[in-house]
């Protein structure tokens, strides 16, 4: 469950600290995409690791708020490339404005999002800084990967859950390890919260992709399928093509809606929907370790452990 104290103390802070300046439509587009809504889950865990590390949750605002802001970033520039026209329900901000309007606005919010960091003045600001630009470097790497992915035809299971790390994971670690280093622990002690975010990364990018084929567009906000679609190498393609040739084929021969149809039903019937639940099952028992190693070393781990089985059960 989301820790509703901590989440409504982000969302006066966010609030407080919306954008604006001139131009207006620079401006607009960029509280836009922050204003569509979301779990917040990213700034949360910067939050929550704080407190469970000893800190303050208040002091650490400005680094909570940089993460969701490069999150929000990356989704501007990520609906570009995927050209997709739906986000959270609303239309993407390259499709309500247009796409050299949505390119600055990314761009703009990545400055602003060291900006925010820039405003913290607390314990571990460097290091959380080093965090943070690794961080940025690979998701921009794995966002990358995923592109290519499309086009290359050897692309393995190992390949795609290294790009999800990069893509998707590497930044709930970076959230966790950064509340963790503003409670004053050193980077090796900092580690597992990282560790521990990765896991919890990897488990959510697994059940959103359950969601994408086996969801509802009222679920998740995006249009159902569209990974099938776009021809998407998931673990979901990838498992599939160990057991037969038949996803090739559909791939090849089918398009849109048909392709999409097509491609859930086969995945049902080789029992994929399930098996990759199975996966995202076993990544919140490596998120659970980690809790528990946590725990032993005299961290407060309840409301990160009510989070991690929260997302686990999640429909959206």
């Amino acid at each position: 469950m989301i820790d509703s104290r901590l989440s409504n103390l982000y969302e006066a802070y966010r609030l407080e600290h919306a954008f604006s300046g001139n131009p207006e439509t620079l401006y607009h587009s960029m509280q836009y995409i922050m204003d569509l809504g979301g779990k917040r889950i990213r700034p949360l865990l910067v939050l929550m690791a704080a407190e469970s590390a000893g800190g303050s949750a208040e002091e650490a605002l400005p680094l909570a708020h940089a993460v969701e802001i490069f999150h929000n970033f990356s989704l501007v520039h990520d609906d570009i490339m995927d050209q997709a026209s739906v986000r959270r329900g609303q239309p993407t901000v390259h499709e309500r404005w247009n796409t050299p309007t949505a390119i600055l606005a990314g761009d703009n919010m990545l400055v602003l999002a060291y900006e925010s960091w820039n405003r913290y003045s607390g314990a571990g600001k460097l290091q959380a800084f080093e965090t943070f630009t690794a961080t940025a470097k690979a998701v921009c790497e794995g966002q990358q990967k995923d592109m290519d992915f499309a086009s290359q035809y050897q692309v393995g299971i190992p390949d795609y859950l290294g790009m999800i790390e990069q893509k998707t994971a590497v930044l709930l670690g970076c959230a966790l390890q950064m509340g963790a280093l503003s409670a004053g622990l050193n980077v090796e002690e900092s580690r597992l919260y990282y560790q521990l975010g990765c896991s919890v990364g990897l488990s959510f990018q697994m059940i959103d992709d359950h969601l994408d084929s086996f969801g509802t567009q009222a679920q998740t906000g995006k249009r159902l399928g569209g990974d099938i679609a776009e021809g998407k190498k998931t673990w979901l393609y990838l498992r599939s093509t160990q057991i037969s040739n038949e996803v090739n084929r559909l791939f090849a021969e089918l398009e849109d809606e048909d392709r999409i149809q097509a491609v859930r039903s086969l995945w049902v019937e080789q029992g994929l929907d399930v098996g990759l639940m199975e996966l995202a099952e076993s990544y919140h028992q490596e998120a659970q370790a980690y809790l528990a190693e946590l725990k032993a070393k005299g961290r407060d781990v309840q409301a990160l452990n009510a989070l991690c089985e929260w997302l686990l059960a999640r429909q959206h």
